[in-house]
């Protein structure tokens, strides 16, 4: 007779299993993750901590309630019989042709493409959801959709206090015309039926706040692997509506049962391609730039980037480059003090309308750079990627610079993201995407051959060109 496993309901967020201790040690061992790069952090070098991410608790039984799915594959391949399914996740939300009533009443100025009717669906039929949904594709019209439709108390996390504005700009365009809670640093928690914040003052409020909503979006919700984040919705035990929507996952299945365990099962609803090829959002055409160095010594990966931000004929290039493109252009570097004030003043006077922009640039002020720049045909945009990779929406990005090397296959999507939108005029963007050859055994080659996995991945066309610098 098979052996029965029984899942318990804790609360909104983990549910705990009921089984033998050998089947517990095989639930922990199937969810530990190395977690990719854990190699190169200061915990792991110092023997603090073995690079492994453990999503299954062998001393409680406890797991994410989004990983339901997975539990209950992992133990009826085994021949158990499974208990308790429906307690955990309770009634579906059945989904009918009363969406498309819904929406229809709603007014709205334009309407939902198919794909997003088919995520706002998908996301209410479920109650959680990730929805996985490239820039432009319009994700704010989804959320906005499901915050409509729910019609509960609803908070809305992002990443930067430009998104809060920005996101409730769209709502207003949408037809809403309700207070919005719009929470900066220091700023208090109002009552209104919707809420927009950044994670970072969503932190620090008091736990009963956080349970106070009946519905939490995370937007970029690739971010939601950091500590801090998971904190916070692990804080949230009440909240039974939880939809994640970001651009891309970093590939890995660590970061992808993570997030689902959070939020829900990842929906894909559209790609990059398939807006480009419907004429959604602009095409794109990748210079992959490869500058060949003078021969250099083996160095470390901080040495390396040290070499690149301080190298002239490197920044020379970049400067005469930029300086010969059309349209408006972002040029996106890591280091402020080591590549940004070095790149400013090269630019400065060679560039017809130059904007800075980087951490200490306060939301008001990028927001007139991105005011700016959408009334401009021949500006620059040199910014941190920490800054502009993520969220700042300008449809009059013609160029996109990646001045600094980068592997993340999150952070290149996001950036390329940036010149994706159209407007009037304008319905192709370019990349150039600068690498470095040191003619040794270099990290920033290594880097471009994963940006061009990427690029295949996404069915991107790409180029190869080298330049000899002198």
């Amino acid at each position: 007779m098979s052996e029965t496993v029984r899942v318990e309901k804790l609360d909104e967020v983990f549910m705990r299993v009921h089984c033998d201790d050998g089947l517990a040690k095989d639930l922990h061992d199937f969810f530990s993750f190395t977690v990719p790069g854990a190699k190169f952090m200061p915990s792991y070098k110092n023997k603090y901590w073995d690079g492994k991410v453990r999503l299954f608790s062998i001393k409680t039984n406890k797991i994410y309630i989004g990983l339901l799915p997975y539990v209950d594959e992992f133990c009826r391949e085994r021949g158990f019989n499974f208990e308790g399914i429906q307690d955990v996740i309770g009634e579906k939300q059945r989904a009918t042709e009363e969406l498309h009533q819904f929406i229809e009443e709603l007014n709205l100025p334009f309407s939902p493409r198919d794909y997003q009717m088919e995520a706002f669906r998908t996301a209410v039929q479920y109650g959680r959801q990730l929805l996985l949904s490239p820039t432009a594709s319009g994700k704010s019209l989804i959320i906005y959709l499901l915050a409509r439709y729910y019609n509960k108390k609803t908070i809305i996390i992002v990443p930067t206090t430009s998104l809060v504005e920005q996101m409730a700009k769209d709502f207003i365009d949408y037809g809403y015309d309700e207070e919005i809670c719009k929470i900066y640093s220091g700023q208090p928690v109002f009552d209104s039926a919707i809420t927009i914040t950044t994670w970072q003052s969503f932190a620090k409020a008091p736990k009963e706040v956080m349970q106070s909503f009946d519905v939490v979006v995370g937007d970029e919700a690739h971010l939601f692997k950091a500590q801090t984040l998971k904190g916070i919705l692990e804080k949230m035990k009440t909240t039974a509506i939880r939809i994640g929507t970001t651009g891309t996952l970093d590939g890995s299945e660590c970061h992808r049962l993570q997030l689902e365990g959070m939020f829900g099962p990842v929906k894909k609803v559209i790609s990059s391609y398939q807006l480009m090829e419907e004429g959604t959002i602009a095409k794109i055409n990748i210079q992959c730039v490869i500058l060949r160095h003078t021969k250099q010594k083996k160095m470390t990966y901080q040495e390396e980037m040290d070499y690149l931000c301080s190298s002239e004929e490197r920044n020379k290039f970049i400067t005469n480059l930029v300086s010969s493109l059309k349209g408006n252009t972002l040029v996106l570097f890591q280091y402020v003090e080591k590549h940004g004030e070095v790149l400013y003043p090269m630019l400065d006077g060679r560039v017809k309308d130059l904007h800075y922009v980087f951490g200490g640039t306060d939301t008001e002020d990028r927001e007139k750079v991105r005011e700016l720049v959408e009334k401009s045909n021949d500006s620059v945009i040199l910014a941190s990627y920490g800054t502009f990779s993520t969220g700042i929406n300008i449809k009059k990005i013609d160029n996109v610079v990646f001045a600094s090397p980068s592997k993340s296959r999150i952070r290149n999507l996001q950036s390329i993201g940036r010149g994706l939108r159209k407007a009037d005029g304008k319905d192709s963007m370019r990349l150039f995407d600068i690498a470095d050859d040191l003619q040794c055994d270099n990290f920033t080659l290594r880097h471009l051959k994963e940006r061009i996995n990427t690029y295949n991945e996404e069915n991107f066309p790409y180029e190869l060109k080298q330049f000899d610098l002198k």
